[in-house]
């Protein structure tokens, strides 16, 4: 057994993988990683299952020693300067943490989330087939909560790799594309303002939603109706000003939503630091789909690009 201590960790550092899924109809949401590619991206460095837990680092400094044993591990996601002592850390590449060394990653340059992936077998128990944790639903293993000082996370079946990297994913550019949402036909010209207007992520966002900062939308029903179901990336409007739902989104909501994220690009809109100004571009569900094939293909390749270094 060999031991990943924390030593530092901003609110935004938890355990993450895919997901837990099959019970929305129950209440229960999905959680899982904010950015999938980066998580397949590290599992598949370290030989994992591109679905598997590993650390999810918010943007904040975090710092992590190695206890009992040498751990194999990979870095992956935001522009960070990471550092084993005083030697630099690559990223999108495997490294050892041997017993007693530590592991510090500066606060995040570019992006939000990275993820922290070891070679070996995270000790905890699935909740409803998941170790991702969901904070306000008190879910997730082996804490159900964001990491925090003094928490051990220990592995079993460590495994030593050969130095091995991978080209990082390339992230698309330009606008967040977008399907209309349920309630689009009831925001009237509204609709031509989201689109051609520019918007920033407020720092007053989280797992749960990220608030976008623009001009105030109208709705022909004052922005409310019966509650709905959710998914990933629903654009909902309450009092004027939209909300992205994310990965620990409630499973209904009873404001309208104007449109829905795709979900080829949902992990690069999580990545979107507050302040950085985006816009939205409509596509249709068809053409949705086939990004969506695309995506999938895209994580499927992620083994073959590895590389001993």
């Amino acid at each position: 057994m060999s031991v990943l201590e924390v030593i530092a960790a901003g609110p935004l550092t938890s355990v993450q993988d895919i997901g837990r899924f099959g019970a929305q109809r129950y209440g229960l949401t999905p959680s899982g990683a904010m950015d999938r590619l980066s998580l397949a991206a590290a599992n598949a460095l370290v030989g994992h299952p591109l679905s598997a837990p590993a650390i999810e680092i918010g943007p904040i400094k975090a710092v992590f020693v190695a206890r009992g044993g040498p751990l194999c591990a990979a870095l992956t996601g935001a522009l960070r300067f990471a550092r084993i002592g005083d030697k630099p850390c690559p990223l999108y590449r495997t490294f050892m943490l041997r017993d007693g060394e530590t592991l510090t990653l500066d606060a995040a340059r570019k992006g939000m989330f990275s993820y922290l992936a070891i070679a070996g077998e995270l000790k905890g128990e699935a909740m409803f087939g998941s170790f991702s944790v969901n904070a306000r639903a008190g879910l997730g293993s082996p804490y159900p909560r964001p990491l925090q000082s003094g928490d051990r996370l220990t592995y079993g079946n460590v495994a030593s790799l050969p130095d091995r990297t991978m080209p990082p994913p390339v992230f698309g550019e330009g606008a967040i594309r977008v399907v209309p949402g349920p309630q689009y036909d009831e925001f009237g010209k509204s609709t031509e303002l989201f689109f051609n207007s520019p918007w920033q992520i407020s720092p007053a966002s989280d797992r749960m939603g990220y608030r976008l900062e623009g001009p105030s939308l109208t709705h022909a029903g004052n922005f409310n109706i019966v509650s709905d179901g959710t998914v990933d990336g629903s654009i909902q409007v309450a009092g004027g000003q939209p909300i992205v739902l994310m990965k620990d989104r409630g499973t209904t909501g009873g404001y309208p939503k104007i449109a829905t994220i795709i979900s080829a690009d949902l992990g690069r809109f999580a990545q979107t630091r507050p302040r950085h100004t985006l816009r939205f571009a409509e596509i249709d569900v068809a053409a949705a789909q086939q990004e969506a094939r695309a995506f999938h293909t895209l994580l499927q390749s992620l083994p073959e690009r590895i590389r001993n270094a």
